[in-house]
C-alpha cells in the first residue's frame, strides 16, 4: 500500500499508457478522497469502485445509505471522461434538482483537481448544469454529460453511459402504480443509449419498499450487487447478489453475521441507533437492501381484508359480503406490499339502520417526530366503521388539543379515550380541560390497555377483526391518510410514508421495534380494543336481531291499533315474531 502511495502521489505527470488512474478507477478514487481530505476509501468503496469498473454493460449498485455511492460512481463518470473526453454520460434522477446536485459535483471536482483542469468546458462550450462539455471533447450535438430527472425531457440526445442516480424515491414509488410508471419511463433509456458495445447503464440506489422497481430490472437483463450494512445470515436469501466480497468473508467466518460491512463507515453502535431510529422494516431496506418476503406469515394484517365503501355520517347497511375478486378492486393508492389491493364490498345490504355508537382514540406524541395520533370508530351490528384517522406533529400544544377536539365535535362523538398514564396522565387531563371550554358534551377518559408488547397489542387485536372482515373503512380516510402525509413540516421526504395508517398497518409485524412510526395503527388498535367486548356477539345473529326489532315494532303497532290504542305484551308480540321468521 505504501509503494502504491508514493506511485500515485506522483501519478499527475504521468503519462499513458503507464498513467495508473486510467488502469485502475480505484487509484482515481484515492486520489479524488484526497484531494477533498478524506481519509482514504474503505474496503467496501474501492469494491463498488471495481464493481463499477468491470461491471457489465447493465447493472445495478445496491448499497446501504451513506457509503457515498453517489460520490463514488460521480467520480466514475469523470474518469469515463478522463480516459476518454469524447465519452457522452446522462445522469438521471429523480427530479431535475437532484440530477443537478450530481453534475454540480462533477464540475467542481473539474475546476478543483489539478488533474482534472483540462477537462473544464472553454468559454465557446456548454457549461451549465443541465449540461456541459470538456475542454478535450471534440464538438457534438450530445454534450459530455447531461443531468435530467426521470420526468424530464430523456430524449433528444444519445450517451454511451447512462447513470440512473435513485431515481427511486419514496414520492414516485409508495404505490404500485407509482412503481408501474416508473417501470415505463426507465424503458427511454434504450432509445437514447448508443448502440456501441461499450454503452452502458447503471443503476445505483436503495430500495424504497418491498416491491422496489430494481426487483423488475434482472428480468430485463440487468445484473443485481448489493452492499448491506450488515453481514447476513450464512443462509441469506441475497443469492448471486450479494457482493462478492462480504460473500467470501461470511463464508470464511460465519461468526461474522449480524457484525458491520464497513466498520469504518458505521460500527455497531450507530447501526443500532439507526435500526431503532428506522424501525426493522425500514432498517431492513436501507441498510440491509433486504426486499424478501421469505415468510408469508410476517406481516399479518393485510389491506385486502378491509372492507373499503363510502360511509354515510349517520347510518350505514345491516350487512355486507366480503370478497376479494378483481372485479372489486379499487382504484386507490395503495402503500401495502405486493398484490396487496384495495376491495369494495362484494354485497351490501339495502337496508340500513344508524350507528349504535362512536368513539375516538387517541395515542399521544410521545418523542421526536412522533404524531399525536386519532381514529374515530363507528359500531353497527358488531362491525366497526373507521370514519376518521389522522394526526398532530405535537403533543400538549393548545392547537393539538382543539384539533383533537375539533375532530371530535365534527363525528358527534361523545367520548374520547387516551392511552392510559401517558405522562402521568396528564395528557388527559390537559384533554378533558379544554373539552370543558370547547365541546363539553364529549367524556374523555383513559383506555384500559394490556401491558404487553405494543406490537403484539397490535397485532393481536387487529388480527381476528381484518380476518373475519369486520372492519369498515370509509373511501375517504383511504385518501386522506394518504394525502395527510404530503403536507407534513419538518419531516423528511423519505420518511413521510412512514406516517400513514395503512402503510403502518401493512407493515406491521410482531417484533420490538418494527415500525418507526406506528401512532396511527396504535390509535385505531385501541377504537378497536375498546369495541371488543361486542366481538363475541356473531353479525349474522346481529343482523336477525334487527330484523325481528323492526318487525316487533310494527308489529306492536298494528296490534296497537287493532285493539283500540292498546298495545299487546311484549312477550306476546316477540312470540308472534318468531313464529312468523320460523315460517
Amino acid at each position: 500500500m505504501t509503494e502504491l502511495k508514493k506511485q500515485l502521489k506522483n501519478s499527475s505527470s504521468l503519462t499513458p499508457p503507464h498513467d495508473p488512474l486510467k488502469a485502475d478507477f480505484r487509484n482515481f478514487v484515492f486520489k479524488i478522497w484526497q484531494h477533498l481530505g478524506l481519509p482514504s476509501p474503505t474496503g467496501i468503496q474501492y469494491d463498488i469502485a471495481l464493481w463499477l469498473q468491470h461491471g457489465p454493460k447493465r447493472l445495478v449498485t445496491e448499497a446501504f445509505r451513506g457509503v457515498g455511492k453517489s460520490w463514488i460512481t460521480a467520480a466514475f463518470v469523470l474518469w469515463l471522461l478522463y480516459c476518454n473526453p469524447d465519452t457522452k454520460v446522462m445522469v438521471v434522477s429523480a427530479n431535475a434538482t437532484k440530477a443537478q446536485e450530481f453534475s454540480t459535483f462533477c464540475l467542481l471536482l473539474i475546476r478543483d483537481v489539478p488533474f482534472l483542469k483540462h477537462l473544464a468546458p472553454s468559454h465557446d462550450q456548454r457549461r451549465s448544469l443541465q449540461s456541459f462539455d470538456v475542454g478535450p471533447a471534440k464538438p457534438d450535438q450530445s454534450p459530455s454529460v447531461k443531468s435530467v430527472g426521470i420526468t424530464g425531457q430523456l430524449t433528444g440526445s444519445r450517451a454511451d453511459v447512462i447513470v440512473a442516480d435513485d431515481i427511486e424515491v419514496p414520492h414516485n414509488s409508495d404505490t404500485q402504480g407509482k412503481r408501474d410508471r416508473l417501470l415505463e419511463l426507465i424503458k427511454e433509456f434504450d432509445a437514447v443509449l448508443k448502440p456501441l458495445a461499450t454503452s452502458r447503464i447503471i443503476y445505483l440506489g436503495t430500495p424504497q419498499t418491498e416491491q422496489s422497481i430494481y426487483n423488475e430490472l434482472p428480468k430485463r437483463g440487468y445484473v443485481i450487487r448489493v452492499w448491506p450494512a450488515r453481514y447476513p445470515s450464512v443462509n441469506h436469501h441475497y443469492g448471486s447478489r450479494l457482493a462478492p466480497k462480504i460473500a467470501k468473508a461470511l463464508e470464511a467466518d460465519p461468526t461474522l453475521a449480524g457484525k458491520p460491512t464497513d466498520a469504518v463507515r458505521f460500527d455497531d453502535a450507530d447501526l443500532r441507533e439507526r435500526e431503532l431510529s428506522y424501525g426493522r422494516s425500514g432498517f431492513a431496506l436501507q441498510f440491509m437492501l433486504d426486499t424478501a418476503l421469505s415468510d408469508a406469515n410476517k406481516y399479518p394484517l393485510k389491506l385486502s381484508d378491509l372492507i373499503v365503501t363510502p360511509c354515510d355520517p349517520y347510518r350505514a347497511p345491516i350487512d355486507f359480503a366480503w370478497a376479494s375478486s378483481p372485479d372489486l378492486k379499487l382504484d386507490l393508492p395503495t402503500v401495502g406490499l405486493l398484490g396487496d389491493r384495495y376491495y369494495r364490498p362484494m354485497w351490501a345490504s339495502n337496508d340500513f339502520a344508524p350507528y349504535e355508537s362512536v368513539v375516538m382514540a387517541v395515542d399521544p406524541s410521545g418523542r421526536g417526530k412522533d404524531e399525536t395520533a386519532y381514529a374515530v370508530v363507528r359500531v353497527l351490528h358488531g362491525r366497526l366503521f373507521l370514519v376518521a384517522t389522522g394526526g398532530f406533529l405535537g403533543g400538549y400544544e393548545d392547537a393539538t388539543l382543539l384539533g383533537l377536539l375539533k375532530v371530535a365535535k365534527k363525528h358527534s362523538v361523545r367520548k374520547i379515550i387516551t392511552e392510559p398514564n401517558y405522562g402521568g396522565g396528564m395528557f388527559t387531563k390537559l384533554l378533558q380541560s379544554a373539552a370543558q371550554q370547547h365541546y363539553a358534551e364529549c367524556g374523555i377518559e383513559e383506555a384500559e390497555w394490556s401491558t404487553v408488547a405494543k406490537e403484539l397489542r397490535i397485532v393481536d387485536t387487529l388480527e381476528p377483526v381484518l380476518n373475519q372482515h369486520r372492519l369498515i373503512v370509509d373511501t375517504q380516510v383511504i385518501v386522506d391518510d394518504y394525502e395527510s402525509v404530503e403536507k407534513m413540516q419538518n419531516v423528511s421526504d423519505e420518511r413521510r410514508p412512514y406516517y400513514r395508517l395503512m402503510y403502518q398497518l401493512s407493515h406491521m409485524v410482531r417484533e420490538k421495534g418494527a415500525l418507526s412510526q406506528d401512532d396511527r395503527l396504535d390509535a385505531l388498535a385501541m377504537a378497536v380494543a375498546y369495541w371488543l367486548k361486542i366481538f363475541a356477539r356473531d353479525t349474522h345473529q346481529a343482523v336477525i336481531d334487527h330484523k325481528e326489532a323492526e318487525l316487533d315494532r310494527e308489529l306492536q303497532k298494528f296490534m296497537a291499533h287493532a285493539l283500540g290504542g292498546k298495545p299487546p305484551p311484549r312477550r306476546y308480540a316477540s312470540a308472534t315474531l318468531r313464529r312468523a321468521s320460523r315460517r
